[in-house]
């Protein structure tokens, strides 16, 4: 008969506790029957030894009781004695039937039979009471009897021992076979324990999987969990809800994508006009009007920067990004992506200081300009006037090390968990006109992740936020050994 796995999760519990139980209780109810067993024969052996011993210390009794009584009828005549001896030899009769009846050992009936012919002749002489020699012959059995009897006891005693030996050997026996029972249960019950762990850890760790898979934003793999029916419901509810999800996040990245493209025409056609107002390739302007014009010129590069972030937050996400690296310097990449920001500074006259070594570098240069590039954008965006930004990048052996440090209002420490997930906005208020669409910090976060680097928010000392980013890169070369260059605008 083939045994059946329950389909469900509580029957598969309350099964698999019979079944760790079963093998335990069979243990259980073994010792339990064979204790009972060496309870029982030491009882009866105890009984036997204290029956035998209270018999035979009254065979000895009745055996002076009896042999008084004879002389005295022999010598005398009175009835009086023959009359105690009829009563003793009665009892003596019954003693010699209860000690027969008793566990006997070898040699023991020899005895009994003895002392019961020896009393049957010491009444042939009472009964001719006047025969020769008749008190000889009663004191000559009497001392055959009390031999008799004192080999009973010895023989009773060797019996007892015995008994005792044996039921010691019995326990002794008992006493291995339960411990080899416990030994093998042990290992038994511990596969059973732990192949019912895998029976139902199993599927609730694959369930626990695939909705941290799906927490993670990762519905590129199918759910499928096998088990009791419930969880494997369970698992085409998930699968259901994955592909849902799925569906819904790719429909979301091509409106991203179709709208970014979408804006990128008007937006370009925008900036160029106000670059054309700013060289006066259409005339010259009023001071009001120049001031207009970098207006729109500046809104317009804010524009363009957020929707290349959309741009590749969808690329992200559709998982089209990958890792490219090509030698380049550092520094003219880093200081590149500072110019575009150098209005912004010295309009808010803010100091900006720069510490950058000057070496070339085996990387994925789009990535590191994208992630400097969000993580200057912020600290410009949250620095006051007349604060203070700080950058430095320097390599700690085979690791790019970059540090953005701002003097703003720093980030709350509610918001110190969430602010690298995708379009989550700080309770912070960002000043201008266009404010950020939430993804820079996770754009951040996602080229950190195709370097196999890593990210992080010091907190410590001052105020202000304080990003620090580590690249695992290839050093090319160095043009300043040993250097690292100071720039700073005050």
């Amino acid at each position: 008969m083939v045994w059946q796995r329950p389909r469900t999760l509580l029957g598969l519990i309350l099964s698999s506790l019979g079944l760790v139980t079963l093998p335990l209780l069979i243990a259980v109810g073994y010792a339990t029957y064979r204790l009972g067993q060496l309870t029982n024969d030491s009882i009866v052996v105890l009984d036997s030894a204290a029956a035998s011993t209270t018999e035979t210390e009254r065979l000895g009794t009745l055996l002076i009781n009896m042999e008084r009584n004879a002389r005295q009828y022999l010598l005398l005549g009175a009835e009086r004695s023959l009359s105690a001896y009829r009563e003793d030899e009665a009892a003596l009769r019954e003693s010699l039937l209860e000690l027969s009846g008793l566990q006997q050992a070898a040699g023991a009936p020899e005895h009994l039979h003895q002392i019961a012919g020896l009393a049957d002749n010491v009444n042939d002489v009472l009964l001719e009471r006047q025969i020769d020699g008749a008190e000889e012959r009663v004191i000559t059995a009497f001392q055959a009897m009390d031999d008799a009897a004192a080999s009973l006891a010895d023989t009773m005693q060797q019996g007892t021992n015995e008994q005792l030996a044996t039921l010691r050997n019995d326990s002794q026996r008992t006493q291995r076979l339960l411990g080899w029972l416990a030994a093998t249960l042990v290992p038994v019950m511990s596969l059973l324990i732990v192949y019912i762990l895998f029976l139902i850890v199993r599927p609730i760790r694959n369930v626990d999987r695939a909705i941290r898979a799906i927490g993670d934003g990762d519905f590129s793999h199918a759910i499928e969990i096998t088990g009791p029916d419930d969880i494997e419901a369970l698992g085409r509810q998930l699968e259901w809800l994955r592909g849902k999800l799925e569906e819904s996040t790719n429909e979301k990245n091509k409106f991203l994508r179709h709208m970014s493209h979408e804006l990128k025409t008007p937006l370009a056609n925008i900036r160029e006009g106000s670059e054309l107002l700013m060289d006066g390739s259409v005339g010259s302007l009023a001071h009001e009007q120049e001031e207009v014009a970098d207006i729109l010129r500046l809104n317009s590069i804010k524009l363009q920067r957020l929707i290349e972030n959309l741009l590749t937050f969808s690329a992200w996400q559709s998982k089209s990004a990958l890792l490219e690296t090509a030698p380049f310097d550092l520094k003219p990449l880093i200081f590149g992506v500072i110019s575009q920001y150098r209005l912004a500074i010295a309009k808010s006259h803010i100091r900006l200081r720069l510490r950058v070594a000057s070496v070339s570098i085996l990387a994925d240069a789009q990535k590191l300009r994208l992630i400097i590039d969000n993580l200057l954008s912020n600290a410009v965006k949250f620095t006051p006037e007349e604060g203070e930004i700080s950058v430095s990048a320097s390599l700690e052996g085979d690791t790019l090390v970059v540090s953005v440090r701002d003097s703003g209002p720093g980030i709350a420490e509610d918001d110190r968990d969430h602010i690298f997930e995708a379009f989550f906005q700080g309770k912070r208020l960002q000043d201008g006109p266009v404010g950020g669409t939430g993804i820079g910090l996770s754009i951040v976060h996602e080229c950190v992740q195709a370097y196999q680097g890593s990210v992080e928010l010091d907190s410590s000392g001052g105020t202000g936020a304080r990003f620090v980013v580590r690249l695992p890169v290839n050093q090319v070369r160095s043009e300043l050994p040993g250097e690292i260059p100071m720039v700073a605008n005050e």
